[in-house]
């Protein structure tokens, strides 16, 4: 995001990052995807305009109640991730009533992670999806679609309940059965020789399972029934072939 936002001389965007590690703030000043780099969260945000929260889903908890007591007024807070029901609630349950949250999904990834895999043209084209609070007033949530264009998005409004059913189907569950044909093949005795066959199929199908462990983990932990309804569906149709 701070590489998109950055592009062009004249980007209007100030950009600082925040990671707990400092050697992770030196790679994004290095990388040009910010413009100053703090370790203190409270130093990130205390004169933002906007806030943006990439984190996995569950540490989108702990960064709002840290973050809560230094937002200034009339500031806009969104986040990455990659279900919305529990971040609306917590959102709604944490953040001061001073600020504006609008919560957001870039439907955009790669199986690599880290600020080495980053890249400006990630969102370029990809649907981007808004769950704003009920609150949130119609200027700041101009602001956040003007922010979703900038980064080459096309932004979707969507319900939060609607939006964990539908990814559920056509994110989720693709990473887990991408795993689970990763932890299937690789325990069977004749690995050593089937991994010598395992050409394209194979690595097309299974991609998504090199994604991020604890990234995944969350989302799973976030969504579990919905996931569970799409992979009960999943088996009935495998059953029906």
């Amino acid at each position: 995001i701070g590489l998109a936002l950055r592009q062009g001389k004249k980007s209007g965007w100030g950009i600082v990052g925040y990671s707990r590690r400092q050697e992770t703030v030196a790679n994004a000043l290095s990388s040009g995807a910010i413009e100053r780099g703090e370790t203190s969260l409270e130093n990130a945000v205390k004169q933002a305009d906007i806030v943006i929260i990439a984190t996995p889903v569950l540490t989108v908890k702990e960064i709002f109640s840290e973050i809560a007591p230094h937002l200034p007024s009339a500031c806009i807070v969104t986040d990455t991730a990659s279900t919305k029901v529990q971040v609306m609630k917590w959102a709604g349950e944490i953040l001061p009533p001073t600020v504006d949250f609008i919560g957001g999904h870039p439907m955009a990834g790669k199986e690599t992670y880290g600020i080495q895999a980053a890249e400006a043209e990630l969102f370029r084209g990809c649907t981007y999806c808004l769950t704003s609070s009920e609150k949130a007033s119609p200027k700041s949530i101009d602001t956040v679609i003007g922010m979703v264009k900038k980064l080459g998005a096309i932004p979707f409004f969507i319900d939060a309940q609607e939006h964990d059913n539908l990814v559920a189907g056509i994110s989720h569950l693709p990473m887990l059965l991408s795993a689970a044909l990763v932890s299937l093949t690789t325990k069977n005795p004749s690995w050593s020789k089937m991994s010598k066959l395992a050409a394209s199929g194979y690595h097309d199908l299974t991609r998504l399972a090199s994604g991020s462990p604890v990234v995944n983990a969350h989302i799973c932990l976030s969504n579990k029934e919905a996931i569970v309804n799409w992979m009960d569906k999943f088996s009935q149709e495998l059953e029906r072939y």
